[in-house]
């Protein structure tokens, strides 16, 4: 299956919330708007001539400088000629929910969860969605780049002996 087949068939199907699409990285890449996220997994997944029928992963990432600061990104998995897919959705800081995909894939309960644990992303009508790794307090998402790298109030640290 080749990635022009692959993106007919979503452009077809979804023509206004195809985003961006690559094809230079390691696997097609397919940029999708929020609102149809929950359908364009599913259209993968049970479409016969798609049949993405493994998430091989689900994970949140954060970009600071642009304006929908947070995403989701999904690898899916095509077992009968081992072709792979990503997609990837983005959401805003103030307002980041995106539709669970746990009634498709029940192995993205545990995935869904770690991203709202890192991320603080929300995944609406998801069935526990509760911090798994990190404590219950936690009154921040640790894997947003929102705090320095380093304490620049530090002064036992000489920037000399770090290449500086």
């Amino acid at each position: 299956m080749d990635n022009t087949f692959i993106t007919g068939k979503l452009k077809t199907r979804f023509p206004e919330n195809i985003l961006a699409v690559d094809e230079h990285s390691d696997m097609l890449t397919v940029v999708v708007a929020k609102e149809v996220i929950h359908e364009v997994i599913r259209f993968l997944k049970e479409n016969e001539s798609l049949g993405f029928t493994f998430l091989t992963t689900l994970c949140g990432i954060h970009y600071p400088d642009q304006e929908l600061q947070l995403g989701v990104v999904y690898h899916m998995h095509r077992f009968s000629d081992n072709t792979r897919i990503r997609i990837k959705t983005f959401l805003p800081v103030g307002n980041p929910v995106v539709p669970t995909v746990t009634d498709l894939f029940s192995g993205a309960n545990w995935m869904e969860r770690e991203t709202y644990d890192f991320y603080g992303i929300l995944f609406e009508g998801h069935p526990n969605l509760k911090r798994i790794l990190n404590v219950e307090y936690l009154d921040y998402f640790p894997m947003r780049k929102e705090y320095p790298l380093e304490d620049p109030t530090r002064e036992d640290k000489d920037n000399r002996f770090f290449g500086r």
